[in-house]
């Protein structure tokens, strides 16, 4: 792929031209690398394939080189920027008709809320009467499987994801069982979204280069037909993420005493088996099991 540097072009040092015309130098606590290259922007807004009434959040804009092309086709976006710098410079440059800056840490915000606003909206202004969110972005590497986890309960509210994350929390996210990423990542987010790992993207195409490679990933929840709730959501995440916290251990081993209140054979899992052989339905058929016999978590 032939790499074609976009306007935030580097000055040296971390120190980029943002497209609002100021230098802005990119800030290691917020674990920003700003995309810069034109033919990896154009292959995300390819895969996005936005829509004008499409109701869109982007996290972490950083210096546009996603908001931009996407604002060419949106009616309105939203976008999540915790940097206060950056947040008056998007501001200062598309108003707050076109776009609506939320200066705020992803993590603290609520998606649900979003998702009514959306569809709370005039048409043509962004509404969408289903009230479900795109949500795309550049993911600060620092907080990637945090925010992953965090939308995570609002799967019901969203269309699709489209991140850019570094490639090895991918490689965890579709990882299937026996695989030696598979893990309490892959389990937690495949019981809920159907996963595409699109393309990878080199460190060159940021300023400042990452020191590992990044991809794309596409997530769409599951449809209906295709979903399983665990009875107690709280039990099956709390036997997943028990499990994989001694991972090298038999599932009978880490689960303590929870293991006596299991029927084995009914369940068809073994109870020598290691987490990462078991499949997402097994871990949910063992949290079912769990909640009937009025196990409750711990933490």
């Amino acid at each position: 792929m032939a790499h074609r540097k976009t306007p935030g072009h580097s000055r040296g040092g971390g120190e980029t031209q943002s497209r609002t015309g100021g230098a802005h130098q990119a800030r290691k606590r917020f674990g920003q690398h700003f995309l810069a290259d034109e033919s990896v922007v154009d292959a995300i807004v390819r895969a996005i394939d936005p829509q004008p009434g499409d109701a869109m959040v982007e996290i972490g804009p950083g210096l546009s080189a996603l908001t931009a092309p996407l604002l060419d086709r949106l009616d309105r976006l939203t976008v999540v920027e915790l940097d206060r710098d950056l947040a008056r410079g998007l501001r200062d440059r598309w108003g707050e008709d076109r776009l609506r800056v939320i200066e705020a840490d992803a993590l603290t915000v609520d998606f649900g809320e979003l998702a009514a606003a959306a569809s709370d909206a005039e048409p043509g202004q962004g509404g969408t009467d289903a009230s479900r969110l795109r949500v795309v972005g550049n993911l600060p590497y620092n907080i990637s499987s945090p925010l992953l986890f965090h939308l995570l309960r609002w799967a019901g509210r969203i269309h699709d994801q489209h991140f850019m994350l570094q490639r090895e929390v991918i490689d965890r996210m579709v990882a299937r069982p026996g695989d030696s990423q598979y893990g309490r990542l892959s389990v937690m987010l495949q019981a809920r979204y159907r996963m595409t790992h699109l393309f990878d993207v080199p460190p060159e195409a940021f300023d400042p280069p990452p020191r590992v490679m990044s991809a794309v990933v596409r997530m769409r929840p599951l449809a209906p037909d295709a979903l399983r709730q665990p009875r107690d959501s709280r039990v099956f995440e709390r036997l997943v993420a028990r499990v994989f916290e001694q991972r090298r251990k038999m599932i009978r081993g880490s689960l303590g005493a929870w293991a006596e209140w299991l029927d084995w054979d009914a369940l068809g899992v073994a109870p020598t088996a290691r987490p990462q052989e078991l499949t997402v339905a097994q871990f949910m058929d063992m949290a079912d099991a769990l909640s009937d016999a009025g196990v409750m978590p711990t933490a």
